[in-house]
């Protein structure tokens, strides 16, 4: 029993250090006043890490995200605001840098792109199940004789019975 306890109280423990982890922000050095701090990191949250490109900086263990927080950071220090910082490194990056990128013409493919996939394929779709459906009626052609007699010959007549 000794060893299943001790097998247990290490799984216990694995398991609260690695969910004790998970919610961990890579963040090396916070801001004095709290209210900064959770603008930084709801800031931090919207903006795209370059390199890992489908996390936020504020997730993201990455050199330039790490550099990214510490700007974010700053200019919240300075005075900015939220759409301030953004557009900071909008200017800076591109709109690619905002894991909500706006709709503007330079993004349309981004937004538009999904849609025009999905309704082309429906479309193709619609195309195929229809085009298999119609048989050309001049296309059915009777069965020679000898065709007719060969098909007896392999079908049986009851259904139930096997050809021979």
């Amino acid at each position: 029993m000794s060893a299943i306890f001790r097998s247990g109280f290490i799984a216990a423990i694995f398991t609260v250090l690695v969910i004790g982890s998970a919610g961990a922000v890579f963040v090396e050095k916070q801001l004095d006043d709290p209210a900064q701090e959770t603008r930084a990191r709801e800031i931090s949250e919207g903006i795209r890490c370059l390199v890992c490109q489908n996390q936020s900086i504020l997730d993201s263990n990455a050199d330039l995200a790490r550099d990214l927080r510490q700007i974010v950071r700053e200019r919240i220090l300075d005075g900015d605001t939220d759409a301030e910082v953004k557009n900071f490194l909008v200017v800076r990056y591109g709109d690619w840098v905002l894991l909500d990128p706006p709709f503007k013409l330079r993004t349309a493919v981004l937004w538009l792109g999904p849609f025009a996939i999905f309704i082309f394929g429906g479309i193709a779709v619609i195309l195929f199940v229809r085009g298999r459906g119609n048989v050309d009626s001049t296309e059915i052609v009777a069965l020679t004789p000898e065709e007719e007699a060969d098909f007896k010959q392999i079908m049986p007549a009851d259904k139930n019975e096997l050809p021979k």
